[in-house]
């Protein structure tokens, strides 16, 4: 519709010379990235797309990516499996918190923070890191549509000064959340941030949630449609770092970010949403990403608890 792609111009417009924000720097790559990179895409169910800016830009998709190696530990493990490894309560702390690790139930609080996401990633079947590595990365491109590749300039780069998220490991280990070997773990967990995407292909992969996990523009299905409640779920109450509570409230709908940038936004059988732009707040989050979010939300009354959604159906069918 052309009204939707006249929308996303007008706010890539409005928003483009807002420079509040700045650049992650405790990873040294992402602060190489180019302040002015700003894309918003968005794909419907029927695989239509609309966007504008830098949309083909690649860049890591770090914590972004909890979202769909919780997804595949479901299919591995099962919900009430997984449920004694990894919580699903959120914790109002940042995403880095050392604090949030539960010693009676022996499990971190949620697969959204860093320490949950050590412990799901560690919990993914293989023969050995390699197998490990090449399932995670085959299980990716099914939501993609085509083969991503680790950034090994950045895998590096969070391996030698990851030595918090080591310590959380490390913490993990003593009160038995994870097992040995834990450099096997972070290691993953490192490539799995590192991961390279862009913005049409964070859309697509939200893309892919809202449509059951089937891949609206390739037909092919990511993960099974029993799992993808679940990732919502905890996508809505914990995937957008210690600002979570409050982006339900506004935008109202599941979504997950990155300190690379990303915000990847599902709008449950309708469309998924992706922006990038680099520029972060005090939480982690993309300045100008929430700004359009708040904005599409409001136009086209996303929000779960907004009784005029559906005003758009961007889908050819429900």
């Amino acid at each position: 519709m052309a009204q939707v792609q006249e929308f996303l111009e007008q706010l890539y417009q409005e928003f483009k010379g807002n420079s509040e924000g700045r650049l992650a720097s405790y990873i040294p790559e992402l602060a190489r990235a180019n302040a002015d990179w700003f894309g918003i895409s968005m794909v419907t169910l029927d695989g239509r797309t609309y966007e504008v800016g830098d949309v083909a830009q690649k860049f890591t998709i770090q914590s972004i990516s909890k979202v769909f190696v919780y997804g595949m530990a479901l299919e591995d493990y099962g919900r009430e499996q997984l449920l004694k490894k990894v919580g699903v309560e959120p914790t109002g702390d940042p995403f880095n918190s050392l604090i949030r690790l539960d010693e009676d139930s022996k499990r971190p609080e949620n697969p959204m923070v860093n320490a949950g996401a050590i412990a799901t990633t560690g919990l993914i079947a293989g023969h050995d890191p390699a197998d490990r590595l090449n399932r995670l990365l085959s299980m990716l491109q099914r939501y993609v549509g085509s083969e991503v590749f680790v950034d090994v300039s950045t895998f590096m780069s969070e391996k030698s000064t990851g030595h918090r998220n080591r310590a959380m490991a490390h913490l993990m280990l003593n009160f038995g959340m994870i097992d040995q070997p834990i450099e096997e773990a972070l290691d993953l967990y490192f490539q799995q941030c590192s991961v390279l995407v862009t913005c049409h292909d964070l859309a697509v992969m939200a893309a892919t949630l809202a449509n059951q996990g089937v891949n609206p523009v390739t037909s092919t299905r990511a993960v099974g449609s029993e799992h993808v409640r679940d990732i919502l779920s905890v996508m809505y109450t914990c995937g957008m770092y210690n600002f979570a509570g409050e982006w339900a409230f506004r935008m109202g709908i599941p979504a997950k970010s990155g300190v690379s940038g990303g915000i990847l936004a599902v709008v449950p059988n309708r469309a998924g949403i992706a922006v990038f732009s680099p520029l972060l707040d005090s939480h982690g989050n993309s300045v100008r990403g929430l700004k359009v979010f708040e904005a599409l939300s409001k136009q086209y009354g996303f929000h779960l608890f907004d009784l005029s959604l559906g005003r758009c159906n961007f889908a050819s069918r429900d």
